[in-house]
């Protein structure tokens, strides 16, 4: 092992084979396209290329056919078996294999590249030898196999594998590697010759050394072997430091003679003498310290008052100094107004003058334009008839309303009581049992027919068809006046107030408009009077004493009346006003609500009822039964018999020695003859099967449980589309070599109609989950059929001898996306057509619920190049199992969200989908992609709206639901062609 030449790098990997529980292959994020890329070229040049022969060469990169999944992959040579047989690794994905040489083929020059799996082991692992190794494996691959790990590269290998510690969901793999036994830890040194070596140590003593929690990887170091003198050592412990130091200094010779003690006696009381005065002096020195910092300490505290005092002082002279110029502006800003109201008042006074002396004409002619407008508003009349088509509605509603008959109640009791019963002959599987249940529903239908003609008597007086067409026709025309209606009491004291208002509304209108009328007849008497008066010419004798003179009162009242009934017309209803209209309106409309749905709740009576009534009529005297199938069954029989006869035939004349060409061709026509004629009755089949069908559902559940044998139940659980009569004899096929790589499949011709025919081995676990799936889907055909935007599945029906499901489907050769791009692209008006089309079949399955997970270019068709399909998929796996083998051969249309390890889902489909369409509209494959994993569009050359649906298609997150893509404003451009 040699030490990584680029410690603490930490790179994303995709697990992709694991090995043992301490050792796994994994792929680098940065290459994932990479093996795309490979697997395309592969895909086109193996099927072409040479197989070995003679002996290979073990540093060559081949192509190997791996036995999973019939594709070819890049590997390399580990040894030779025998002469047939060679083991294999496949170098980008790191499993082994042992294939034959068939399988082997020559990879030319610019596939030989390096491979893109590398090998990792575990950080400071090795494998526990008494451990089971499979468990280990197994415990391994679901912590990290096919999901995203962060590595850390600690080593390598001499042999490239590299020694990484793993993370992945905050788990240090290799720690719960080691907690499950599987493998001991181990402490790595390098030693003196640079390589790596391991010794086993106890598991408290390794701790993990992840990028996040160290810079980088340090060798164990030894501890130092001087102690560093401590530098606090007290005052005491150096005096005993000093003195033990003094005392082993000193020498013997000092310590002879009596003198020499008495004067180092003396001496060191002297010393000890100075010492103590010069601490006096000290102490005496810190306190004149003291009291001079008090002392600083004040006068700094004065001289801070001092410095405030100023401050304030400098503060109040700025504000009186702004003040002061704030009043002269001020002085100046009033005199100024005051110089202009001077001029204002006396221009006032000029107009004023000047008004004065056409007083009596403005006045009139105000009032005339009044009186104008008065005309106008009076000819329209629209205030004083507001909300007269809501009071018109209140009356209808409120009177002549339609009530439940009395025999609704009964009906329904009756009703009731006999879909009890009918459910309870569904439940039922005993057919003892089922006789007694019988009995007792044909004595209930007996009553409820009785309480059926009585309601149909009491419908067919009532005008329902007129009194709905009425109020429609109200609701619609008060929608457009007064919109959408909200909650309201459920008490008619809505209309009582609605209905005081509008007395009072047109009260006040009445008093306003006599006033009015009043002043005008007032002043038109004056001016009549004044004509008199000022012609001299009239006979008439008129004096000044017999006209009013006041004319200004006059005016006065007109100009009031006339103002007062246009601010009663003109003004719009208050807050007040608008709320009683809205309580009368959603009353109103609540009303209409609840007698519409009355009449439709009896019309729907109505109509089950006459059906209750012709059913019963139908079958009075008589009980279904399956004589007609069975007849069809015997028919059907009995042609299988006569083609089992010519077959027979067919093949002894083959095999014969005198073969007769003319004689062989008359029976393949009698055979082709025969197998119309077995279609045809497996459609008259089906018919009797649905007209059964339809009988079981709403009138005679028993048919299941009274004729078992004939396969009711299996025909209605599967919609139609299970069939016991079709067996693999009944097709003149043949096989498809170019499409069964995956599954037999083959063509043939069925009543002028070309079918494909799909084999897929099942087993006693999946037989009823692919009957489930395959119904499922037909279902979801069936509500829309043509126009659903699917394939539709014509048949299913099992093998008699061996355990196999056949899938028959409509066959369209040449028009799935993949072929049709590979030869005749299409044009851009017809990608539009082609893929609203299966926008439509996406919204069609996940109505239903259904996943397709494996949406790709040949599953896909464009029939006649105008009408987009979503083909039929294996219906023997889930959308999981699906998505899982399609993303092997197309791992372009895999959801970012689904290579981290989420499920497949609607929103993955549609993921898929956008990059149909991307690669419709570039007609490329070679797309690059962002950081996240989703194409970059901003770098294609894209049509504005085809970029914007694409934005919403092929985006890492919140994606279009399928039936919001129909409604996209780029699928329009059909439209407008």
């Amino acid at each position: 092992m040699e030490v990584d030449a680029s410690p603490n790098k930490v790179e994303q990997v995709y697990v992709s084979h694991i090995e043992d529980a301490v050792t796994f292959w994994g792929q680098s994020l940065s290459r994932i396209h990479d093996i795309s890329k490979i697997s395309e070229s592969l895909a086109k040049c193996c099927p072409t290329m040479s197989t070995v022969f003679g002996t290979p060469d073990l540093d060559k990169v081949y192509g190997g056919m791996f036995s999973a999944d019939k594709c070819w992959y890049r590997c390399k040579l580990l040894h030779v078996v025998n002469d047939e047989q060679c083991t294999v690794t496949y170098i980008d994905y790191g499993n082994t294999e042992v294939l034959d040489r068939a399988s082997i083929v020559e990879l030319p020059e610019e596939l030989q590249s390096p491979p893109i799996a590398k090998k990792y082991r575990l950080w400071g692992l090795q494998l526990q030898p008494s451990s089971d190794i499979e468990q280990g494996l197994k415990f391994l691959s679901q912590l990290v196999a096919d999901k995203q790990v962060s590595v850390f590269r600690r080593a390598v290998y001499h042999d490239g594998t590299a020694i990484v510690q793993v993370s992945h969901d905050n788990l240090d793999i290799g720690e719960e590697v080691a907690k499950k036994g599987f493998a001991l830890k181990c402490r790595v040194i390098l030693s003196p010759n640079g390589t790596m070596e391991t010794m086993d140590v106890s598991p408290h003593e390794i701790k993990p050394n992840f990028p996040w929690q160290s810079r980088s990887v340090e060798k164990l170091r030894e501890p130092k072997t001087s102690p560093m003198f401590n530098r606090s050592i007290s005052d005491s412990n150096k005096e005993s430091f000093v003195k033990i130091s003094f005392e082993a200094s000193r020498s013997p010779a000092d310590t002879n003679g009596g003198r020499g003690d008495q004067r180092s006696l003396a001496e060191n009381k002297l010393l000890k003498d100075e010492n103590k005065q010069l601490k006096d002096e000290s102490l005496q020195l810190k306190d004149e310290i003291t009291l001079l910092k008090k002392a600083n300490k004040l006068l700094e505290n004065e001289n801070s008052q001092h410095m405030d005092e100023c401050r304030k002082l400098k503060e109040e002279k700025e504000s009186l100094d702004q003040k002061s110029i704030t009043l002269e502006l001020q002085m100046q800003k009033m005199e100024l107004e005051n110089k202009n109201e001077r001029e204002l008042c006396e221009k006032n006074i000029n107009e004023m003058e000047m008004r004065l002396a056409s007083a009596a004409g403005n006045k009139l002619k105000a009032l005339a334009a009044k009186i104008d407008i008065l005309k106008t508003v009076r000819c329209n009349n629209s205030n004083v008839t507001a909300a007269d088509d809501l009071l018109e509605a209140v009356k209808i509603v409120g009177h002549g309303q339609l009530s439940a008959p009395s025999s609704l109640n009964v009906l329904e009791e009756n009703w009731k009581e006999y879909s009890f019963a009918q459910e309870m002959i569904r439940d039922c599987l005993d057919v003892v049992e089922l006789d007694l249940l019988i009995d007792r529903r044909n004595r209930i239908k007996e009553k409820l027919n009785s309480s059926v003609d009585t309601f149909v008597i009491e419908v067919d007086q009532m005008p329902l068809e007129t009194r709905l067409a009425k109020l429609q026709t109200i609701l619609t025309s008060l929608e457009d006046v007064y919109g959408a209606s909200c909650e309201c009491e459920d008490s008619d004291a809505a209309f009582q107030k609605f209905y005081n208002w509008k007395d009072a509304k047109l009260e006040t209108f009445s008093i306003v408009r006599n006033d009015t009328d009043g002043s005008l007849d007032l002043l038109c008497t004056w001016l009549s009077d004044i004509e008199k008066f000022f012609n001299l010419k009239s006979n008439d004798s008129c004096g000044s004493s017999d006209i009013e003179l006041d004319i200004d009162k006059i005016l006065e009242k007109v100009d009031y009346s006339v103002s007062k009934e246009l601010e009663i017309s003109l003004v719009e209803p208050d807050e007040n006003d608008r709320k009683i209209i809205r309580n009368a309106y959603n009353r109103v409309v609540k009303l209409i609500f609840e007698e519409t749905c009355l009449i439709s709740a009896l019309q729907s009576k109505y109509v089950a009822s006459v059906e209750f009534k012709k059913n019963m009529s139908e079958w009075i005297n008589k009980n279904p039964n399956v004589d007609n199938l069975l007849t069809v069954k015997k028919s059907i029989k009995s042609l299988k018999a006569e083609l089992r006869w010519k077959l027979h035939v067919s093949s002894t004349m083959e095999e014969s020695d005198e073969y007769n060409a003319t004689a062989h061709s008359e029976v393949k026509q009698e055979m082709a003859t025969i197998r119309n004629k077995i279609f045809s009755e497996i459609e008259r089949e089906q018919d009797e099967y649905a007209i059964l069908s339809n009988l079981v559902q709403n009138w005679f559940p028993e048919l299941p449980l009274l004729y078992s044998d004939v396969g009711i139940t299996s025909y209605m659980n599967s919609g139609g589309l299970l069939s016991g009569s079709i067996e693999r004899m009944l097709f003149d096929a043949e096989p498809l070599k170019e499409l069964s790589s995956k599954r037999p499949l083959v063509c043939t011709e069925v009543q002028s109609q070309k079918i494909l025919l799909k084999g897929y081995s099942v087993g006693m676990d999946t037989e009823e989950q692919v009957i489930v799936r395959a119904s499922k889907y037909h279902k979801a055909w069936l509500q829309q059929k043509e126009e659903s935007g699917i394939m539709k599945l014509l048949y299913l029906f099992f093998c008699k001898l061996d355990p196999v499901v056949y899938l028959m489907v409509p066959f369209y050769p040449g028009e799935s996306l993949g072929c049709i791009q590979a030869t005749n692209k299409l044009s851009s008006y017809e990608t539009v057509r082609v893929m609203r089309g299966v926008a439509h079949g996406l919204h069609t399955l996940h109505a239903s619920n259904i996943i397709i997970g494996s949406l790709h270019e040949n599953n896909v068709f464009a029939v006649n190049r105008e009408r987009g399909i979503v083909g039929d998929f294996d219906f023997t796996r889930d959308a999981e199992q699906r998505h899982s083998a399609t993303s092997i051969c197309f791992p372009m249309l895999t959801a970012p969200e689904v290579k981290l390890g989420q499920p497949a889902s609607a929103s993955s489909d549609v993921y898929a989908y956008g990059i149909l369409l991307l690669w419709l509209c570039t007609g490329n494959k070679n797309i690059v992609h962002k950081s996240d994993g989703t194409p970059d569009l901003k770098k294609l050359d894209l049509e504005s709206k085809a970029e914007a649906l694409l934005s919403c298609l092929v985006c890492n997150g919140d994606r279009m639901q399928a039936e919001q893509i129909k409604a996209h404003e780029y699928f329009k451009i059909t439209d407008a062609a």
